[in-house]
């Protein structure tokens, strides 16, 4: 199913006082009070468990369990570097490596820093044709998902000058299966109606990717990273987007930052030791986690809430959001009973 939502958007200009509008829910409200029906369960098969080891003794920091868990990017997108992430999973192939690389206001790192450890055989060498998805309009209008376009902007043009950023760095949203998307065209009816368009996912905060060389390079998927600053979006469609972190991330964002070259770690002892990263289905006990629908109504509200805070703490709606500024909410699911 396509789903077109517009986003009421609400440029100053053309606003009355801001006193004289009503109050709106937050969007955290929207979100609590969402039905069940617009929740999507992820199956523990496409979750990624990572178990760091714990603060050293006598740390100020939290002296529990440092586990992440990462959703994995569904089908179309990134399904051979995936396929590789599940298999190097199965193997324990992370099991005591370690986070070697943490840049501020950018990546945190993860793999074999000493790049002396055998892969699992049976990896896909995935080509960069498929770092974006490409199809004919009758190919997308055949497709029978939940793709829903947003429009968040807050005008319809760009001064000259800014005409190249509005196209790669555009604020209508895609969203697939719960997950943010970028696509080529110049707005939602261009979407709608293509002879040829590319799509791809977006790289924002909490987004995993694929660490690799230089082309013609894509990587493995052995060396993973995730965002933790403002969406490097510059990374879009030259890197493979493999999943997102959608619960323990504070445990990467607050490691020491790297004391060498693009935040890699200088020694080995500055490094966070990997106790084990399994599949979701291997993890005993582990809760189940729901994304917002993205093709709900609930989801279409959080998104206007989002592009136009209305809640008392705001004084005027922006009037748009980056599509990155659109969270989509992940919550554990609560046990019956």
């Amino acid at each position: 199913m396509i789903r077109l939502v517009i986003v009421a958007t609400f440029a100053a200009m053309h606003l009355p006082a801001f006193a004289a509008e009503p109050p709106g829910p937050s969007p955290a409200e929207i979100v609590e009070a969402a039905p069940a029906a617009d929740w999507r369960t992820i199956a523990p098969q496409d979750l990624l468990v990572m178990e760091l080891a714990p603060h050293a003794p006598g740390s100020l920091a939290d002296a529990g369990p440092r586990r992440v868990v990462i959703q994995l990017m569904p089908p179309p997108f990134s399904q051979g570097w995936v396929g590789n992430v599940r298999k190097l999973a199965a193997a324990h192939w992370w099991d005591g490596l370690s986070v070697n690389r943490v840049q501020d206001n950018y990546v945190v790192q993860w793999g074999d820093a000493a790049d002396t450890k055998a892969l699992p055989t049976g990896l896909s060498t995935v080509p960069e044709a498929d770092y974006e998805l490409r199809f004919r309009q009758t190919e997308f209008l055949g497709r029978d998902t939940d793709w829903t376009i947003m429009d968040l902007r807050v005008g319809t043009g760009a001064p000259d000058g800014l005409r190249p950023f509005a196209r790669a760095f555009r604020n209508a949203g895609l969203f697939h299966s719960g997950w943010p998307i970028a696509e080529a065209g110049e707005g939602a009816a261009e979407m709608l109606f293509p002879e040829s368009h590319a799509i791809w996912p977006l790289h924002c905060y909490g987004t995993v990717g694929v660490a690799r060389g230089l082309s013609p390079d894509t990587g493995t998927g052995a060396e993973l990273y995730v965002v933790i600053g403002h969406a490097p979006r510059q990374l879009d469609r030259n890197i493979a987007v493999v999943g997102r972190v959608i619960e323990g991330i504070e445990h990467l964002s607050s490691l020491p930052r790297g004391t060498g070259a693009l935040g890699f770690y200088a020694t080995e002892r500055e490094h966070t030791a990997i106790r084990s990263v399994r599949l979701g289905s291997e993890v005993a006990g582990l809760p189940r986690f729901a994304y917002l629908a993205t093709d709900s109504d609930s989801f279409a509200r959080y998104a206007e809430a989002r592009a136009n805070r209305r809640d008392a703490f705001f004084i005027r709606p922006a009037g748009g959001a980056d599509t990155c500024n659109v969270p989509v909410p992940v919550r554990q699911l609560r046990a019956a009973g």
